[in-house]
């Protein structure tokens, strides 16, 4: 009797076993979608994860397959990479596969996928033969509309005889032509032109000129080389290259030499909105060999670039966001991840809540592959690896063509208060840097990290906040809707027009985010032409590309945006940014919130002045002598990353230690305080001092759930499997107590 392991998108277990009909034995192999029965009258798709012949022991009665797709939808070593996402990051390989699959694959999902099919028009047999041609034509006399459409048919079929006649879409002719259904439908009556259906790509194809590759200047040709010989070595290099420095030109050099050795390369970026930038220069030079992957692609559209890339002449380059980790590569052979420091490389929610960066380096050397990371402000965990020669370090230390970087001024907003001279948000030094900007013709960057009009309300007499009644945190105004808006569960609130609490009128505004901002630009600069950038903004498909191509082609004056616009955009004429309160990311509550602050200075202060002049950044805070702002101002990361690593070390944070949170959620606030503490108490027997907590977060409760955390602090010499091992006996221990049977239990390894 044959037996299969089967991945089924279940969190329970790993596998499940399942016997193969005999006739059924030939079709099956690891890596094909099979068909079974899951409990009662449940049907889903599974993945064959192995094959054996060993008889289990169990009291389950073992039910067979129903159903085989032949091919493999996976390729080695994508099975191998689940395993060691589920191990690592402490999920099951059913989480994995969920997350990992189009949905289009799976027989339980809404999202089928469809094939996309167009009608299509060509000239029938009979008619291939000139004199049958002019034959008719000489019938169409009385047929004017008819005749024209044939006239344009051989045109835009770009036939130079009938015999060289190509096939053209209805659509595309009718459009071209003028002329609607009645026409051709007579031409088809007549036996002169024939329709039909086919399939077709979703997928979009580059048809333009390719362009040679651009020529390294000599800095960039010694980094090139630098990058070269450490992968002699080492399976990893960091390129550390200030903004403006020409890292993207040394990526397309080394997939270009990757592609001459007919393996493929992945792309990654940290956002979709730096996509279209990056498509367009890629493709300049790769053209059709490039697929682009993220998440604002339709279901339909992920399945064709899936099965693209099952094909053996499928895309060469793939360029994505952290997603793209999962597509079923024919044989890597590169591997770049631009902006590594970014957090959006992590995997929120669902499990896995893996890291891109860390995901892609283990994936990279399954496929015997180089792994480039690149970046103007390296994360704390690349830099240290560098620094204790785990990986290659290259430095690029001027930007391309000698331009200067940016010249920073410290503006002390909490002295200008004090003198009553700000004006609404802006310091007078901003003010008149941006009227001088605009006079120039030239284009300007403002930066806030927060989306809304502002971040809480409160009443002036007794401080009453309003909070979300699902999640215990403050909610956002606003303005544009008049609403107060939950960032966590997207819950809507009416604007109170009393205080609930003392009846109070005086409900004022607390902070600011880029709706305010943007309110208050156009009410200093009214002739001026505004964008905003933000999730609130850009929650459709296409608005992303749209805001960054009206910025790119002058049609945008001033573009207002959170941290999206800090992700390596490159705009040629932006000869100014303004920071507007840098103190809001300096004070947040997390041991990396002064890493972070440094990168997001650093890198939105880099949008300036990216061509031949020099930039200028005008940086508003309150505590202009802190250690951050004066590395930010000197573009002095080592001494950022000093003191942080001296932090670091003193409390057992990354990347001297790991770090993994564990977070139990319930409705009763009761309960889940019992069972963290249970828990937390269990972990200290095994791990001591390791064990931290249980706590509750800032944000203790959200969508009606209240949640508590253990953080462990382990080190990084530590195994694992081990750990793994102790941390589901625990959990096993602690959820088949009665009472805590329904506490959900989650991991998240290395959280940012």
């Amino acid at each position: 009797m044959m037996f299969i392991e089967v991945i089924l998108p279940v969190p329970l277990s790993d596998t499940y076993t399942y016997s193969v009909p005999e006739e059924m034995q030939n079709s099956i192999s690891p890596g094909c979608l099979v068909l079974v029965e899951f409990g009662k009258n449940k049907h889903y798709s599974g993945i064959i994860a192995s094959i054996h012949q060993i008889s289990p022991v169990s009291d389950f009665e073992i039910k067979p397959i129903l159903a085989v797709e032949s091919q493999s939808i996976l390729r080695r070593p994508q099975l191998r990479f689940w395993e060691w996402l589920s191990q690592y990051y402490i999920c099951k390989q059913g989480e994995v596969y969920k997350a990992v699959l189009p949905a289009g694959f799976r027989t339980e999902s809404s999202s089928k996928y469809i094939q996309k099919k167009e009608t299509f028009v060509n000239l029938t047999s009979l008619y291939l033969e000139e004199d049958n041609l002019s034959k008719a034509f000489d019938s169409l006399k009385r047929a004017p509309k008819q005749e024209k459409l044939l006239l344009a048919y051989l045109e835009y079929s770009q036939a130079f005889s009938s015999k060289d006649c190509k096939e053209i879409s209805k659509k595309e002719l009718l459009e071209k032509s003028g002329l609607n259904d009645t026409a051709l439908n007579g031409l088809v009556e007549k036996g002169i032109l024939s329709c039909y259906e086919k399939e077709i790509s979703r997928l979009k194809t580059y048809f333009h000129e390719l362009q040679p590759l651009n020529q390294l200047n000599p800095l960039q040709q010694q980094a090139y080389g630098e990058i070269v010989r450490s992968f002699r070595e080492k399976d990893v290099c960091l390129l550390h290259g200030v903004t403006s420095s020409g890292k993207t030109e040394i990526y397309i050099h080394l997939i270009n030499e990757v592609l001459k050795l007919n393996r493929q390369a992945l792309f990654l970026l940290p956002e979709i909105a730096l996509t279209s930038q990056i498509t367009t220069r890629l493709m300049q030079v790769f053209g059709d060999k490039v697929g682009v992957y993220h998440s604002k692609i339709s279901n339909n559209e992920r399945v064709e670039i899936w099965n693209n890339l099952l094909n053996d002449d499928g895309y060469q380059i793939i360029l994505g966001v952290r997603s793209s980790i999962f597509l079923p590569f024919r044989d890597l052979g590169l591997v770049i991840v631009d902006e590594e420091h970014e957090t959006s490389y992590k995997q929120q929610d669902p499990a896995p809540r893996y890291h891109a960066r860390n995901a892609a380096i283990v994936l990279a050397n399954m496929h015997g592959a180089k792994t480039l990371l690149g970046s103007a402000t390296p994360s704390l965990e690349s830099f240290h690896n560098a620094q204790t020669g785990k990986y290659g370090y290259v430095n690029l230390e001027k930007r391309f063509e000698d331009t200067e970087l940016p010249e920073i001024t410290v503006v002390d907003i909490k002295e200008l208060k004090r003198k009553k001279r700000m004006k609404g948000l802006f310091s007078p030094l901003l003010i008149e840097k941006m009227q001088l900007a605009l006079n120039n013709n030239e284009q300007i960057i403002l930066f806030q990290n927060r989306r809304g009009f502002a971040p809480m309300i409160y009443c002036k007499i007794c401080d009453w906040m309003p909070k979300c009644k699902y999640c215990d945190v403050g909610l956002t105004y606003h303005k544009k809707y008049n609403q107060l808006i939950c960032h966590y569960c997207g819950t809507t609130y009416g604007l109170p027009t009393v205080c609930p609490e003392c009846g109070n009128e005086e409900i004022r505004e607390r902070g600011f985010g880029t709706e305010k901002v943007e309110e208050e630009i156009k009410k200093l600069f009214p002739e001026t032409k505004v964008a905003r950038m933000d999730t609130d903004t850009t929650r459709k498909k296409d608005t992303f590309e749209d805001i960054i191509s009206d910025f790119e082609k002058g049609k945008t004056q001033i573009l207002i945006g959170t941290q999206m616009i800090s992700k390596g955009l490159d705009f040629g004429n932006v000869s100014l940014v303004g920071i507007l309160s840098a103190d809001s990311m300096m004070n947040f509550p997390d041991f990396r919130a002064h890493e972070r602050a440094y990168q997001l200075m650093a890198q939105v202060a880099g949008r300036a002045g990216r061509r031949q002049k020099r930039g200028e950044v005008i940086l508003q805070t309150s505590h202009p002598e802190h250690l951050i702002i004066q590395s930010v101002l000197k573009n002095d990361y080592q001494t950022m990353y000093d003191a942080q690593m001296e932090e670091r070390q003193l409390f057992r944070y990354p990347p001297l230690y790991r770090i993994i949170e564990i977070t139990l959620k319930h409705k009763s606030e009761q309960l889940v305080e019992n069972a963290a503490f249970a828990l937390a108490t269990d972990l200290k027997t095994v791990l001591s001092d390791r064990v931290l907590g249980p706590d509750k977060p800032v944000i203790g409760k959200i969508q009606m759930q209240h949640l508590r955390r253990i953080f462990l602090k382990i080190e990084n010499s530590a195994s694992l499997s081990t750990l793994r091992k102790i941390l589901e006996e625990k959990k096993t221990a602690l959820l088949n107590k009665p009472s805590f049977k329904y506490v959900v239990l989650q991991y998240d390894v290395d959280p940012v």
